[in-house]
This record gives structure tokens, sequence and C-alpha cells, in this order.
């Protein structure tokens, strides 16, 4: 049965009666407050989308050509010229619906992505908690007085001067959203954007698109005025023409390296916020809690199979604690739940695509052939990658050098704070890394000489919460996301001077 979801707001009594695993879903791109592309609709192409986990059908979408692209373009730049002067309730308002509607279509929205992208059903369910809030902490940034006063009184002239700064929106934004976090992370650019006054031209991910599509008509049905959020399906040629065009004056990105970089070698002078790959570590110090680092390590490098730009990648224990940690932590990698992500029993589901398990597979081997040793796991049954502990990796392998993406873990010992310091500034990527560890003067240690956008203590390096700064520095991009601090991106200061008679 082929249906379009949220063409209006459903019960969720009636919603929830058939699981939207068990029909096939339509999205259609949004433009200009029209949906465009429906099922029958011969003039605009679609594209399939299956289960990364068996292959099946989960649903179809219109894809935007250049016309629609240019016309998404043409309504935000048309739409922005009022949205900038909406009153700060105006976009509140417009936020708290958007996070009520989620939350009211909370199962359908879970379900979609584990089937779709093959994230785990209980980690979904977790994404669309998280997209709420998000939207949630956006209308609360909203409300805020965003002008300040600045004193000049150093300076002799300011007698009978009065001087403000107030943030005010950069304009139409691009917003390029990754298929691993297909609602939140769009949400992180999107919310935002909205609460600062801007209008947003979203192009969804290749894979995640009928997430994202879904976003846009339930941001859409919560009252959004037209042309304010527009929602596209495209190949990303057509994003890449769209970043250039005049009419954007900024591009939020989230995805890897290789694409962001490129984009922004295009973009000199434009406004540009990436954020791209890591390959997290933890480090595991002498007085640590073995059995409670376990605890938080082990989801920190399976979930979602590792597709997450902050997953462990890599951990270092102190030699004194090593054999303990490696024993303990390879048995309880063992007992990880592979499969079918609709199991709620389910950890590490399938990775997106067979290419990308190809590449899990061609790390290992790697690592192997290398001199590393693989303590457990790696088989691969269709998509599935059974979660790997590799030994002694160095920087001259593969999986030393690059983001893995996938469910496989090194472990090695180290002898000295120094040692495991460099090892993690070696890294050409620097977003999270973790330490465990109840010594202040360590923890202190680390934080002024590590390489890294931020580090977490006493839990998994993947351990985000959505209104704290995030992001990387070095090859994992610039500019920072968090809500408040997405908005500072999409806003610049206009000064006020005003003189008293």
């Amino acid at each position: 049965m082929m249906r379009c979801l949220f063409l209006r707001p459903i019960p969720p009594t009636i919603l929830y009666e058939t699981p939207c695993h068990h029909e096939t879903v339509h999205q259609e791109l949004l433009i200009n407050g029209v949906f465009i592309g429906g099922p029958c609709d011969q003039s605009i192409g679609k594209t399939q989308h299956s289960s990364p986990y068996d292959g099946k059908l989960v649903g179809t979408a219109a894809e935007a050509g250049w016309s629609e692209f240019t016309a998404a373009i043409d309504a935000a730049e048309t739409a922005f010229e009022s949205w900038q002067f909406s009153t700060p309730k105006t976009r509140a308002d417009l936020l708290n619906r958007v996070a009520f509607l989620v939350r009211e279509r909370f199962t359908e929205l879970a379900e979609l992505m584990a089937e779709e992208i093959g994230k785990p059903i209980t980690q979904s369910e977790a994404e669309v908690t998280r997209l709420a809030i998000t939207f949630e902490l956006a209308a609360k940034l909203a409300l805020q007085n965003h002008t300040r006063e600045i004193d000049v009184s150093h300076d002799s002239c300011s007698k009978n001067v009065r001087v403000t700064a107030t943030r005010v929106p950069v304009g139409p934004i691009l917003a390029i959203v990754p298929y691993n976090w297909p609602l939140n992370l769009a949400a992180h650019k999107i919310a935002p954007a909205l609460a600062a006054g801007n209008t947003v031209v979203v192009k969804t991910p290749s894979m995640g698109t009928l997430c994202t599509l879904a976003l846009g008509r339930i941001i859409h049905e919560a009252g959004c005025p037209d042309g304010v959020v527009n929602v596209l399906n495209t190949v990303p040629a057509l994003a890449q023409k769209a970043a250039l065009d005049p009419r954007i004056k900024m591009l939020s990105f989230t995805g890897s390296p290789q694409v962001g970089w490129m984009l922004k070698e295009l973009l000199p002078k434009k406004r540009v916020s990436l954020e791209l790959g890591g390959d997290a570590t933890a480090v595991i110090a002498p007085d640590s809690d073995i059995d409670h680092a376990i605890e938080k390590l082990i989801p920190g490098a399976f979930a979602y199979a590792g597709q997450i730009c902050i997953s462990l990648q890599h951990i270092l224990c102190h030699e004194t604690r090593y054999l303990e940690f490696r024993e303990k932590f390879t048995r309880a990698t063992e007992s990880v739940q592979t499969g079918n992500p609709l199991d709620r029993t389910v950890t590490c589901g399938p990775m997106i695509s067979s290419e990308a398990a190809d590449n899990a597979i061609a790390l290992i081997e790697d690592a192997e052939n290398h001199g590393a040793k693989l303590l457990t796991g790696g088989h691969r049954i269709g998509n599935i990658i059974e979660p790997a502990v590799i030994e002694s990796p160095t920087r001259q392998m593969r999986i030393g050098i690059e983001e893995a993406f996938a469910p496989l873990v090194t472990i090695q010992s180290y002898s000295t704070d120094d040692q495991a310091i460099n090892w993690i500034n070696s890294s050409q990527f620097g977003i999270h890394a973790a330490l465990f560890t109840q010594d202040q003067a360590r923890i202190q240690t680390y934080f002024n000489n590590l390489e890294t956008g931020g580090l977490i203590i006493n839990n998994s390096p993947s351990l985000r919460f959505d209104a704290m700064p995030y992001g990387g520095i070095k090859n994992s991009g610039f500019g920072r996301e968090g809500v408040a601090n997405t908005f500072h991106e999409m806003t610049e200061d206009k000064v006020l001077v005003q003189t008293e008679n």
C-alpha cells in the first residue's frame, strides 16, 4: 500500500494501529508551502529507498531538479523579507508546535528511521526524543533578548552616546543533512535558523531522505509560513550549484571531510559551518573503574554500527590495567546484539550500504596485514558486521588514519599520559575524546593539552547534549553546533549608535 505520511494531523490512536513498517511510504518535496511530486505525478522524478537490513522497499520520494531547487531558493529569499521581522513569540510558538507534533508522531518517526537507515529502534526513539528537545531549546532561545549594551565610557567622545549590538539573521541558509541523524541533525540546522529569523532550504541525505522529508511535513503542519522552510531530495551536484547561488547567504554542512572541504574551497567569501568526521579515542587511566568504563564504551563504540562521527574508534588503557581491560572488553563486545533494527534487543544493526560494509571489512584486513590482531568479531552477514576489537593499531594503518564509521574499535596499552595525549593529537581529526579517571589534576592536563573540540570524563566520547557546543578542529571541520552556538553562527552583530541631545 502506498501512502503519503502526515498529509494532515492524524490522531495517535489511529496512527499507531498500523505501524509504518507494514506500509510503503511516499514523501514529497516542500517548496514555498506546497508539496510537489506525489506518487502519481509523472513530471517529477522519484527515488527508491530500501532497508539496509533486508533490502525491502521502505518507500519512494520525489526528486528535485534544478527548476525545483531554484524555486525553493526563490521562496526562501522572498519569505526572508518578512520572516526576519517576525516577533520572538511567533518564532517560539512555531518551534513549540513542531516539538508537540514530533512527540505526537513519536512511534511513526522512530519506526521509519529504523527501517530506512537501519538505526536500532531504541536508538531511533532516542533521536526522536532529542528532536523534540532541539526545537524546544530553540523556542526558548527565540524568546531571549539578543541585544546587548556596549560599554564605551572609556572614550571621552562617548558622552551622551549609547551603543548596542543586536544579533540579526544572515538570510537564506542552505542546510545539507547527513544520513545518520536525518531528523535531529536536520533540526540542529532548521530550529536555530528559525529562532534567529532566517529561512532555510534543506537538502536531504540520499539515504535518510524519507525521514527528513517527513520532518519537513511536520514543520509545515505546525503552521510554518510559506517559503520559510523548504525541503528537497536531490543529487549532490545540484546542492553544490545551490551553495554557489548568491541568494544563499550561508552553508551549514554535516557530512564527509572530502565533500565538506571541497565546498568550503568553492565558497571562500560565504559563511560556512562544517561538521565532519572523527575517530574518537578513550583513555582508561590507572585509577579508573574498569567495569564502569566498559559499560559506557560498548554502546559508544557499537551503537548504530559505529556510524556516528563521535563513535568510539580507539581505546588506550594504562599498562597496569590492560590485561584486565582487554579480557573484559572483548567478552562484553561478544555479547553485543546484532540484527534486525526493529528488534528492541539489538544494539548494532546493519551498515547503511553494502559499500560501507565492504569498507569495514577492508579496514580489518588492512590492520591484520600490517600486524594488528583481530581479537573478536569482524564477520559479515549481509550488511551486518559483527562488532570487532582490533589490538595494537598504528597510525600507519588505515584504521589508525581514517574514520572507520563502522563497529570497529582498536585497543592498546600506554605508559604515560604524554604518550596517550600524543596518540590523540596525532590524529587528523579532533571532535571528542574521553578520559576515565578520578584525578582532577590529570583531567586538567588532558583538557589543556588535547587538540579536540571536547573532553568527556568517565563516559563515552559519543556523549552529546543538544544544548552544549559541539564541533571539531583540524579535519573535523570548524564552527560549532548546539542550538545556541548554531544561532550565533547564523546571525551577525548589527550595531546601533545613538547620541542623545
